[in-house]
């Protein structure tokens, strides 16, 4: 049995919900990441919501505006670390090193392709820990592994087997 303000939450949800998506698909450059912004000002009314006082929109259009800016400040700090990482590797290692052609291809994958292979080589961790960081089975590690590398191993210039035998792809 679902709780008054559990009651009222869904309702807030199912009323607002729709404005806040299109609010924040307007402002983000996909759905996936729309959605995930749309979701977090629920989150976040349920984390402080106190009283029986239904939130207004504009309160609700307000928290998906900070959230909205909070992602484009990652997004910005995320590249800068991309072209750091580059420059370090151009500089240490010369421009056609498979350094720069390795950081090139992970600059051009999915975010979520990047981080297992990071979480994989970089930090150097087994399925069953990437699991643990991913909150998702042992299985389910291997298979976005599988595909990050299959991806990865994409983006790469042909001939450069090296780089993608170092990374067992």
């Amino acid at each position: 049995m679902l709780s008054e303000r559990e009651l009222a939450f869904i309702a807030i949800h199912k009323d607002s919900y729709p404005a806040v998506f299109r609010f924040v698909g307007r402002r983000v450059e996909s759905l996936e990441v729309a959605e995930e912004i749309a979701a977090d000002v629920f989150r976040v009314v349920w984390q402080k919501w106190s009283d029986n006082t239904r939130p207004e929109l504009g309160y609700l259009l307000g928290i998906a505006r900070n959230l909205v800016g909070n992602a484009y400040r990652s997004r910005e700090r995320q590249s800068a670390l991309q072209e750091k990482l580059r420059t370090t590797a151009v500089q240490r290692f010369g421009p056609d090193s498979g350094n720069a052609m390795v950081q090139d291809a992970m600059d051009r994958l999915r975010g979520q392709d990047r981080d297992i292979l990071q979480l994989a080589y970089w930090d150097g961790l087994g399925p069953a820990e990437i699991a643990g960081v991913l909150q998702c089975s042992e299985s389910a590690a291997k298979v976005r592994l599988h595909r990050a590398r299959k991806a990865f191993q994409k983006q790469l210039p042909a001939g450069s087997a090296s780089a993608t035998e170092k990374l067992g792809v």
